[in-house]
């Protein structure tokens, strides 16, 4: 019997799971966008379940104020591309997984280069609400890929309100209600239902950024405090929605 350690990695994954939806797991396609406080813990958890092809997608850089809740964010990456240093910490769980890394910003301008009907699952951990909006019209107009979405993730402090509602039936978040706004106003809305991770809760900043804040520096009109215990849950989360759908998917 082989012992080795590329051989059991996954054997907790599979006394829970079964051969058959460990197969599917390997074969199955995530997009992740956004490799941030949200989305590198999902990253690392569909990872460590095996799933065998994973595309990150983030332009920033590794900052100092992102180590106290993203997964690859640490001393020694600072300054690095996040999706570099995400991808190899992904390469480092397994010598089956299949990481593509792209270092790039999703918008109108780069939108048409993504390929989303050759993924299974696109998972959606962008910040930045136009580049949001973008994706799920995208995602949901796509025949093939299942969506699912991160709303706002700052500002919280209870974990036990994280919760998982279809789009239009989340309450309580201001990003989900822009979001709504903004699709009724330009009425190009999303073609079908998608499954987003949320929480009613909101608190107010306590401390105040400084003006060289290097998270002020990429894109960002503003800055919120989040933790890493609310933003790992969110990414979890997202992570568990599209494991369950494979398992769901699997022959009992």
């Amino acid at each position: 019997m082989d012992n080795s350690p590329s051989n059991i990695i996954f054997n907790r994954t599979e006394r829970l799971l079964g051969a058959e939806v460990m197969s599917r797991l390997a074969d199955t396609r995530v997009i992740i966008l956004g490799i941030g406080g949200v989305g590198s813990w999902t990253a690392e958890a569909l990872a460590r379940t095996g799933v065998g092809h994973l595309t990150i997608v983030d332009a920033d850089s590794v900052s100092p104020t992102n180590i106290n809740r993203q997964a690859e964010a640490n001393l020694q990456t600072v300054g690095e591309i996040k999706v570099d240093a995400m991808r190899r910490m992904l390469l480092s769980y397994s010598d089956d997984i299949d990481v593509v890394a792209v270092a790039k910003e999703y918008n109108e301008d780069t939108a048409d280069e993504f390929d989303l009907e050759s993924f299974d699952y696109v998972v959606d951990a962008i910040d930045s609400l136009a580049a949001k909006a973008l994706l799920i019209r995208r995602a949901t107009t796509a025949r093939h890929p299942r969506l699912v979405s991160s709303m706002g993730a700052a500002l919280k402090l209870d974990p036990t309100r994280i919760a998982v509602a279809e789009f239009w039936k989340v309450e309580g978040c201001p990003l989900a209600a822009a979001l709504r706004r903004r699709f009724k106003k330009s009425g190009d809305m999303p073609r079908r239902k998608f499954k987003c991770v949320y929480s009613p809760e909101l608190l107010s900043n306590k401390g105040v950024a400084s003006d060289d804040d290097p998270a002020m520096s990429y894109n960002k009109v503003a800055v919120n405090g989040s933790l890493c215990h609310i933003t790992a849950i969110f990414g979890m989360t997202l992570a568990g929605l599209v494991i369950n759908d494979i398992v769901s998917q699997t022959p009992k």
